[in-house]
C-alpha cells in the first residue's frame, strides 16, 4: 500500500513568514495532520519553494507508519481575486473545480500551459500520475484564500 499526501506550497506556512494573528491555522493544521498520517520514508515531489514547505512539514510531524510515501506540493490558480498575487483571470475559477475534480478522483489532469497563465503550481502533479493508481481522495482541506486555491487531501495506492 502507497500512502500519498498533497499540501499546498504556501509560504505562509513556514516559522519565517509567522504573524501575531495566524491566518493559515486551519490549513497548517489539515497540512500537519495529512503529513503525520505519511510513512517513515517520504518521497518529495515539489518545486523548489515546495521542497522548502515540504521540509518544514516533515520536520515537525512524526510518521507512524511503514508504508511508501510520497508528499506532493502544488496549489491550483493564484488568479481567483482582483487581490491575488496574480490578479482577477475570470478562468481561475472553472481551472480549479476541473483540476479538484481529477484530483480527488485521483487521476490528476492537467493542462499545463493554462495552468501557467493562471499562476498554478502544480508541476509536481505529473509525477504524481505515475503513481496511479490511486483511490480516491480523502479532502481535508478546499479552499481559497488570498485568490489562491489551496488542497489538502489524501490517497492510498496499490503501488
Amino acid at each position: 500500500m502507497t500512502r500519498v499526501a498533497l499540501v499546498p506550497g504556501v509560504l505562509a506556512i513556514l516559522p519565517a513568514y509567522a504573524s501575531i494573528e495566524d491566518p493559515v491555522a486551519e490549513l497548517r493544521a489539515a497540512c500537519l495532520d495529512a503529513v503525520s498520517w505519511l510513512g517513515r520514508e517520504v518521497t518529495v515531489l515539489a518545486d523548489d519553494q515546495g521542497t522548502r514547505i515540504a521540509a518544514h512539514l516533515l520536520d515537525v510531524t512524526d510518521q507512524a507508519h511503514d508504508e511508501p510515501s510520497y508528499l506532493v506540493v502544488a496549489n491550483g490558480s493564484a488568479t481567483r481575486t482582483e487581490k491575488a498575487p496574480g490578479h482577477f483571470d475570470a478562468r481561475a475559477e472553472a481551472f480549479d473545480r476541473e483540476l479538484g475534480h481529477s484530483l480527488r478522483a485521483g487521476r490528476p489532469d492537467v493542462d499545463a500551459v493554462l495552468a501557467d497563465e493562471l499562476w498554478a503550481s502544480v508541476g509536481a502533479l505529473s509525477a504524481m500520475r505515475e503513481l496511479s493508481p490511486l483511490g480516491p481522495a480523502q479532502v481535508d482541506y478546499d479552499a481559497a484564500p488570498f485568490g489562491v486555491q489551496y488542497w489538502v487531501m489524501r490517497w492510498t495506492g496499490t503501488q
